[in-house]
């Protein structure tokens, strides 16, 4: 990233290499950052891999899936002359802040976290153990927002939770040792793309579930996408209208097509006489979206220097930003600077 943005108010997001992107996340928040936030703050999107290691995973998967989430972030228009990309294990200070962060947060915070609940409910019912990682990993989500001096954090309604923790202990932090952080407030769509899984539309397409053939990828091949929008679960009777509660299988198409041609849902829904006429259109609005993304993707495979060379600036730049401050948070509370 060229020049310096200090003046303007900083942008911090990132996305867990836990699976595959998908259309959900490219829609839901992807877009978002590469046609608004990187231009109007200075911007930082990391893909946190630290967080991809609080369950059961591959080493090398998680590797793979790293490099090409940022890929295909690139790929997606992410431009690191606007914005700053990088790789979280590339920067120190994250895990050195978090453990800041654990003790500034109680144990009853931490259990609170829904996505917690969840999360462990669901390891346990496997069988599996539960890592504390699992638990203590919101701390290190308030370290990767403190340590940049983030003012706005665009998430999900999903993560709201966990930025306002990282308030709470930017705040509870600087009560006790003084003014180090920058409290950062979370900030949602002003219309969220609800993608929802095209076999279950009452869940959220996510890159982790376990089944796939409702969940459309960023990298499936053109067939693969309209097989999937074409077999996508849909609802009793003929009539096409916009209805989350009643119709949910047609409202999510509706909801998709609506994202990929900046239509509205319920306007759209009239151009409609059946649900087959609905999935014809919506899977070619969605490979239109998809088209130009892989051909980017592909270009940037070809030059795997050229991504190297982008996260090595990234993380040198994020490392200028966060040291600082992380330095300033030890001698804050009482730790012995090396000699």
């Amino acid at each position: 990233m060229t020049g310096t943005k200090t003046a303007r108010r900083r942008i911090f997001s990132g996305i867990k290499p836990s699976g595959h992107l998908t259309l959900g996340n490219y829609l839901g928040a992807v877009r978002r950052w590469v046609q608004e936030d990187q231009h109007r703050a200075d911007a930082l999107f990391c893909v946190v891999d630290l967080h991809a290691l609080t369950v059961e995973h591959d080493p090398a998967r998680v590797r793979r899936l790293t490099r090409q989430a940022a890929t295909l972030l690139l790929a997606s228009g992410l431009d690191p002359e606007r914005c700053t990309l990088f790789v979280q294990s590339h920067v120190d200070e994250h895990a050195r802040l978090s453990y800041l962060m654990e003790c500034t947060a109680t144990d009853g915070e931490m259990r609170r976290m829904i996505q917690y609940k969840e999360k462990a409910a669901r390891e346990q019912a496997r069988g599996g153990s539960v890592r504390l990682s699992l638990l203590t990993y919101p701390a290190l989500m308030a370290a990767d927002i403190l340590g940049y001096g983030t003012h706005e954090v665009p998430v999900g309604e999903d993560q709201t939770q966990h930025v306002e923790l990282a308030r709470d202990l930017a705040q509870r932090f600087n009560q006790r040792y003084g003014p180090v952080f920058t409290v950062p407030r979370a900030t949602n769509p002003r219309v969220s793309a609800r993608v929802m899984d095209l076999q279950d539309p009452t869940s959220k397409m996510g890159k982790s579930h376990a089944e796939t053939a409702g969940i459309v990828y960023l990298l499936d091949e053109p067939d693969v996408v309209r097989k999937k929008v074409m077999r996508a679960v849909t609802d009793s009777g003929t009539e096409v209208r916009y209805d989350r509660t009643e119709q949910p299988g047609v409202a999510n198409l509706l909801d998709v097509l609506a994202s990929c041609t900046d239509g509205k849902p319920e306007v759209l829904a009239e151009g409609f006489s059946s649900y087959g006429a609905l999935k014809g259109a919506t899977a070619e609005a969605v490979l239109e979206v998809l088209r130009p993304l892989q051909a980017r993707h592909a270009e940037l495979c070809a030059d795997p220097s050229y991504v190297d060379g982008v996260l090595r600036a990234g993380a040198e730049r994020a490392r200028g930003l966060a040291r600082p401050r992380v330095d300033a948070a030890y001698a804050a509370v009482g730790l012995l600077p090396p000699a």
